[in-house]
């Protein structure tokens, strides 16, 4: 496509060493990585608002992105843009045979599992030493994804509980934890450990539930957004702001700001 390859000579005259932007000429893959997981999650919260035309101009920060790695790894001699696109190719071809090779599978849940296969093949044949369910499970992810996906990964081989019921249990006995390490005041460690494991469960809890965590997490964060928000404004028509109001104070805002939400949507005030 033209737009691609103009993409491509755009990206390479900001690299430019002599007439390029000093900034992008400066960037190496490390510097670049958190940008490319900011513009993922940008795109993320796009679909979330239901914003295609914001999620048109994120798609293509994301495209950016690739673009911009692949650029630095031709200067190096690795690869070039073009070679991550036939990579990609050759694999999707390759893990969709009842596609593009006459293969049949039943449903999507076998596909999924023929799909983890071909993923664990692949890792055993690039690195072989490493033989654990375990394996390929990127260090570089968020941390809560990351546990979901060990924890997807344990339960393939059977190391799970059998339905939602225990996963509660295990969240009342780890918060018990966190409330005795928190009396006892050991410490900062023993009490992120304590609380890690609260979290580590409760990413547990979403995937039993089938519920996307970060999906969950950036709903909680838009509602608190958004009454926070209400509540500013409610001071504010108050004659004045939340900072010189006691917590209760605060607290009787909030808990309008909720009703509100919740209240029937009607013609009249």
């Amino acid at each position: 496509m033209a737009e691609v390859k103009q993409l491509l000579e755009i990206m390479a005259r900001l690299r430019d060493p002599v007439a390029g932007c000093p900034w992008d000429v400066q960037q190496d893959f490390a510097s670049i990585a958190p940008y490319t997981i900011e513009e993922a999650y940008e795109v993320a919260d796009a679909i979330d608002r239901g914003d295609l035309h914001e999620l048109k101009d994120e798609l293509g920060d994301l495209l950016l992105q690739v673009v911009f790695h692949a650029r630095m790894a031709e200067e190096a001699g690795h690869f070039a843009f073009a070679d991550v696109v036939a990579a990609i190719c050759d694999k999707m071809v390759r893990r969709h045979p009842h596609v593009f090779a006459g293969a049949k599978v039943e449903d999507a849940e076998t596909q999924t599992a023929i799909w983890e296969d071909d993923k664990r093949r692949e890792r055993e044949a690039r690195d072989g030493a490493d033989t654990s369910a375990l394996a390929g499970v990127a260090r570089g992810l968020p941390e809560w994804l990351r546990a979901v996906k060990l924890q997807k990964r344990a339960a393939r081989v059977g190391f799970d509980w059998p339905d939602v019921g225990p996963v509660f249990d295990k969240l009342h006995e780890e918060l018990d934890e966190v409330r005795e390490e928190l009396a006892k005041g050991r410490g900062h460690e023993a009490l992120e450990d304590e609380i890690g494991d609260v979290l580590f469960v409760c990413a547990n809890l979403t995937r039993h539930a089938q519920v996307d965590f970060g999906a969950a997490l950036r709903r909680a964060n838009a509602k608190f957004e958004r009454r926070f928000r209400r509540m500013e404004a409610l001071a504010a028509e108050q004659g004045g702001g939340l900072e010189g109001m006691t917590l209760e104070q605060q607290d009787a805002l909030w808990n309008r700001a909720k009703l509100e939400e919740k209240a029937p949507r009607g013609d009249g005030p």
